[in-house]
């Protein structure tokens, strides 16, 4: 297939080599006919020398066409000696949590350790293989203690009024790590308020970092405490270090009901014996704190100000006894497969030397996890080898080698020699094919005589030696972006573990860079000369520093304002898979996670002003509804051909209104762009059925208690703010945002 032009590229004239077309050549050979061949006289098409003639003008016109690509290939000639190299896929990332079959406390010690490089996979399909992660560092299991639990009567960011320490008291005593009191103790007020809150510590000790810890209470049955069972006002929070997280990932994880008991009292248990767990997800970075002279690990429970969908609690509820445990632990996983002492190759002694792995594309490597090559040499000493983007500044000395993420080729040193060298041993081979027969049979090697101008980068793998890659991890790609709950299989065998799963999806997953995409880059690599000095710098290159995992970036200078100089805002949107499209976009996926963010700050550190202190953050997504009437044409008013058209006006306005693919030149939407009634009707008008459309309203979506809400008032215009963007997607709980009626 010929290779096609940079058709993106500016267009400039340009001469072709050889600009002489089939036809041309045709005649041309037409025109000599009577001068070579005379006797001949039919030139008719038929005639079979004609035929062979068109023949010989079609292979010489494909010449041609090569001969005139020939600036393609010089484009990128010169996109190697920029250093520009095709980027690798980029692995997805998400967390992965390992359920124990037993709580941790009997598990042996040794056991409660998940390494790091743990294998786990998607089921495998019928057309697509399981899709393999590893875990990023080891998960340590441990066993939790409580130590203190206070009540208060109110809310506060950083705790300071905990002068009910419960456990310190006489009433409450320790058994077998659970503690008992000899009366009930009511966890909020006798009268409870909204923002009535507890407080648990756990001991500071305690490695439980990441751990699924199961909060067990006992006590009376509470159904006349008023609230919903199946809808608790309640939030279980920890904290971070610097905020306080939600680790309850969905009101069915609490065993207790809101500590009503009811869904025991069905299951004919008793909550003065047996209890009830609360099972809850502890933060990944969760540090003792001190709060008031009290030192440990924090969680709190809170009475949220009930919503229109729940009820109140209008007595505290009590419990009698409390313990906790670990059943499991969650760990960040990096799509990605390990190979391990790779032979590569056998070292033939020469500069410039190369070698290729079997399993490319190769992931960017990292000498902690011995990610690196090895020279095993004949008398079997072992050198570990460094990788450098180039040999610019290596010596002879210098044990370095180059590696090619995308193609997995490995390049020893080149022997750079200087071509005034060429004059030296054409003039010394002369003088030594003068010399007599016998003279010239003990002659030693033409460079053994003449000292030739050479230069060494890098040093060479002696003879015989053995290449030898201690470990990489290849994968990458868009296809690692699963959905929860898709991560259900342990490649590694892992004892005492009854189940795995990914309660969020993977994220930050990119194909490898074309390179198409590659020539589009060079211009603006050139513009901004790898330094972040206007705002298209900073954004040009936080794209860069994405590597493929951010969509879109957009850079807010600083304020005139004396303390804001200096502090320079980029927002970030990363790219995500457009499998799912038909559903809409919800804001949530576009949540940025510290990895992707440290690759950013990594990338741009290094190539800003020094003073610039630089803040990445999200934009703020503004959720839209519409609301409207569609009128169509009587051709299209069967009830198949209604529906297809009222999913294709649906389609239509998910991809309209989102972030990466909407507005109007499908770039993604303007920030700070209001959505106006004048846009959908401009957007329907285009979809073939559509004969008019009725009235629109236009309707804001906001988040309530993990819950999208429609607001009640429509809008003839949704504004947003200055860095606000707009997002439309399905909501599983009211059905489609988009309600459109056929009439």
């Amino acid at each position: 297939m010929p290779e096609r032009e940079f058709e993106f590229l500016p267009n400039l004239p340009k001469a072709n080599l050889d600009d002489r077309t089939f036809q041309e050549l045709v005649n041309e050979c037409l025109l000599r006919i009577p001068r070579y061949c005379p006797e001949w006289s039919n030139y008719n098409p038929s005639d079979p020398g004609v035929t062979l003639i068109e023949l010989f003008a079609w292979l010489t016109d494909q010449m041609l066409f090569r001969f005139n690509q020939v600036p393609r290939r010089h484009y990128v000639a010169f996109l190697e000696l920029l250093g520009i190299r095709l980027q690798p896929p980029i692995p997805a990332t998400t967390d992965v949590t390992f359920y124990l079959s037993t709580s941790s406390d009997q598990i042996p010690e040794s056991n409660r350790t998940i390494s790091s490089g743990t294998e786990v996979a998607t089921e495998r399909g019928e057309s697509q293989d399981a899709i393999i992660f590893t875990t990023d560092y080891p998960l340590i299991i441990g066993t939790p203690h409580i130590t203190h639990l206070f009540r208060t009567n109110s809310i506060e960011e950083i705790p300071q009024n905990l002068s009910d320490n419960y456990l310190s008291g006489s009433a409450w005593r320790l058994e077998a790590d659970e503690w008992c009191s000899s009366a009930e103790l009511n966890i909020f007020e006798q009268n409870p308020q909204p923002g009535n809150c507890f407080y648990l510590v756990l001991n500071a000790q305690d490695n439980i970092e990441g751990n699924v810890i199961g909060i067990n209470f006992k006590g009376e049955a509470g159904t006349s405490t008023g609230i919903d069972p199946r809808n608790p006002p309640l939030s279980w929070e920890a904290w971070t270090g610097n905020h306080w997280e939600q680790v309850l990932l969905k009101n069915s994880d609490d065993y207790t009901e809101g500590f009503s008991f009811s869904k025991l009292q069905r299951e004919k248990g008793n909550p003065l014996e047996d209890g009830a767990d609360i099972e809850l997800h502890l933060p990944l970075k969760f540090p003792p704190e001190t709060f008031v002279n009290y030192r440990g690990r924090w969680l709190r429970c809170v009475y949220l100000e009930p919503q229109h969908n729940q009820s109140g609690y209008r007595q505290s509820p009590r419990i009698v006894k409390l313990s906790a445990r670990s059943i499991g632990g969650t760990v960040p996983v990096t799509q990605a497969s390990q190979v391990k002492e790779e032979i590569i190759g056998e070292s033939n002694g020469e500069p410039g030397q190369v070698f290729y792995l079997q399993s490319p594309p190769v992931l960017p490597r990292s000498i902690t996890k011995g990610e690196y090559v090895e020279v095993i040499t004949t008398n079997g000493t072992v050198q570990r080898w460094t990788e450098v983007i180039d040999f610019a500044e290596s010596t002879e000395m210098d044990l370095h080698y180059t590696l090619d993420s995308q193609s997995g080729m490995i390049q020893f040193g080149p022997l750079i020699r200087d071509p005034g060298q060429l004059k030296e041993l054409t003039e010394f081979r002369s003088e030594v094919q003068s010399l007599p027969t016998q003279i010239l049979a003990s002659q030693v090697e033409p460079d053994q005589n003449v000292k030739l101008n050479t230069r060494q980068y890098g040093a060479i793998p002696s003879k015989g030696a053995i290449i030898k890659m201690s470990s990489y991890r290849t994968g990458g790609g868009l296809q690692g972006n699963v959905q929860p709950g898709s991560i259900t299989i342990t490649k590694t065998a892992v004892p005492y573990i009854s189940r795995i799963t990914n309660h969020k999806q993977g994220k930050n997953g990119a194909e490898a860079q074309s390179l198409d995409h590659a020539v589009l880059q060079v211009p603006k690599m050139l513009r901004t000369q790898n330094r972040a000095v206007t705002v298209e710098d900073f954004e040009l290159l936080a794209l860069d520093g994405g590597q493929g995992a951010i969509a879109r970036a957009k850079c807010c200078p600083p304020s005139s304002k004396p303390e804001d100089m200096g502090k320079i805002k980029v927002l970030l949107i990363p790219s995500i898979p457009f499998h799912n499209l038909e559903n809409g976009i919800p804001p949530e996926i576009f949540d940025l996670n510290k990895s992707l963010i440290e690759r950013v700050s990594t990338y741009l550190d290094e190539r800003k002003l020094l003073g610039i202190n630089i803040q990445y953050e999200q934009p703020e997504y503004v959720g839209v509804s519409v609301q409207t009437e569609v009128s169509l044409e009587e051709d299209y008013q069967s009830p198949q051909r209604s529906q297809e058209i009222k999913a294709q006006l649906e389609l239509s306005l998910y991809k309209f209104l989102n972030p990466i693919t909407g507005g109007e030149d499908g770039k993604g939407w303007i920030f700070g762009r209001p959505v106006y009634t004048s846009d959908v009707i401009k957007l329907f008008q285009k979809v073939k059925g559509v004969r008019y459309v009725g009235s629109i309203q236009l309707f804001t979506l906001t988040k309530e208690n993990n819950k999208w809400e429609r607001n009640s008032s429509p809008v003839s215009v949704l504004e947003t703010g200055d860095l606000g963007l707009i997002c439309s997607w399905r909501n599983d709980r009211q059905g489609a945002s988009h309600l459109i009626n056929l009439i």
